[in-house]
């Protein structure tokens, strides 16, 4: 029997570029001013692509950027909040008709991430919210924050299921738990075979729910 569900929050619930390009645009031009030829502008421009989808800390790393440009970054990210309401992908409503508690776990700057929370209004719909915080030292990532709601809630890997758009996080950190993974696979998500199932919506992922053998 479900008795709890983990959600990622960035392309999982609401699309990262909801926040709109605006408010991370002064934070792009500072890594850019802080570059000094460390990284090529074609590079530069495919990594702020990623940081749509991926944690800074490890853009930062997969690109090469400096230490003056990671300064920018973290500077630059760790003060950004959003103050206008989000609407996530629509189909937030779901989440009161799936069954257990429900957990939130992600991983991004600790202001922005809560902001976004804040935004979104969904903080009620769940048990515990967890924030991975890249700015606040070394994360222990997601499998050890998942593993502490499965010993504080007292829940077996097989009443758990997780529920996230990347493979290398929240999945991987799940299947290692030997958790049930499902991904969520909102546009521009590429699906995996990392993970155990994968739905479209909250929708499928009620009627997966629903169909699942006790």
């Amino acid at each position: 029997m479900i008795q709890a569900l983990i959600f990622d929050l960035d392309s999982c619930l609401a699309p990262a570029t909801e926040i709109g390009p605006d408010i991370v645009a002064p934070v792009f031009q500072a890594i850019r001013d802080a570059n000094q030829g460390a990284v090529t502008p074609a590079d530069l421009e495919a990594a702020f692509t990623d940081c749509w989808r991926f944690p800074f800390d490890f853009v930062a790393e997969k690109y090469g950027f400096s230490p003056a440009m990671r300064a920018a970054g973290y500077h630059g990210f760790r003060r950004l909040e959003v103050l206008q309401p989000l609407s996530g992908y629509g189909d937030l409503a779901v989440l009161a008709d799936l069954p257990g508690k429900l957990f939130l776990v992600t991983t991004g700057f600790r202001r922005l991430q809560e902001s976004k929370i804040r935004a979104l209004g969904i903080a009620p719909r769940f048990t515990g919210i967890f924030i991975d915080a890249i700015d606040a030292g070394p994360t222990p990532g997601k499998r050890p924050i998942f593993a502490n709601i499965m010993q504080t809630q007292r829940l077996r890997p097989a009443e758990v299921l997780v529920v996230g758009d990347n493979p290398d996080s929240e999945i991987a950190a799940g299947n290692q738990l030997g958790l049930t993974t499902i991904q969520m696979l909102r546009p521009g998500v590429a699906a995996s075979e990392a993970a155990a199932h994968r739905v479209r919506n909250l929708h499928e992922l009620k009627a997966f729910c629903a169909a699942k053998p006790e």
